[in-house]
């Protein structure tokens, strides 16, 4: 059923649609040559990132880290991510049906974010100078997107949720695509059907992004 909260946003990017694709391995972009008609997408390969001692960091952003460049934190600037995200010189399939679409998702607890803020503006009205953001259903996290406005943050960010998601007992992070960028990470490609097995096994586990659980009746 459609909550009056929900009526404004469009019927395949409503929350029972997405929750149900990305189940099912499946995820939305619009149609780059109809903005106004959605595709889904379920690679063959899958690209994954790995939650254990194989996810990577390299050695310069160790230092950019231990440098303490950044301060991370979660779930506190959501929409502030997606919009950064959204202002990518490559471009991005971000539109403003999505930001609502997910921004719904992130009120009942299934769309998560992490920023990487410069410490002087933690607390002040500057947006975050990076972030990632993405769902969580069960024990697994579908990462959407990740940008930066300063160099690294964007990638601190990541280690950061990657970090997150051990501690919070995660066995899946999705990537999409496997990218040259994500291959530092130690990311890798699996087939279609042995995600779409992980995927289940994901699903089953019964883990929460945060302390707060979602509603009743929701995963994540």
């Amino acid at each position: 059923m459609t909550t009056p909260q929900d009526s404004s946003i469009r019927p395949e990017l409503r929350p029972r649609t997405l929750i149900a694709a990305y189940a099912s391995g499946a995820f939305p972009m619009p149609d780059p040559e109809d903005g106004s008609r959605m595709l889904w997408f379920s690679p063959d390969p899958r690209g994954l990132l790995p939650l254990d001692e194989r996810f990577h960091v390299p050695r310069r952003l160790q230092r950019t880290i231990r440098q303490g460049r950044f301060v991370l934190t979660i779930d506190r600037a959501f929409e502030a991510v997606m919009r950064g995200c959204a202002q990518r010189k490559e471009g991005t399939w971000i539109t403003r049906d999505f930001i609502e679409a997910y921004g719904r998702l992130h009120q009942l607890g299934l769309a998560h974010s992490v920023e990487a803020w410069e410490p002087d503006a933690v607390g002040t009205p500057a947006p975050p100078a990076g972030g990632v953001y993405g769902v969580a259903l069960g024990g697994a996290f579908f990462a959407e997107s990740m940008f930066h406005r300063r160099t690294d943050a964007g990638k601190v960010a990541l280690v950061g949720l990657i970090q997150h998601l051990r501690r919070r007992g995660f066995v899946l992070c999705d990537v999409q695509w496997l990218t040259r960028h994500l291959h530092q990470f130690g990311a890798y490609a699996v087939p279609r059907a042995e995600y779409l097995s992980l995927l289940s096994q994901a699903l089953a586990a019964r883990v929460h992004f945060t302390e707060q659980p979602p509603p009743a009746g929701h995963q994540g």
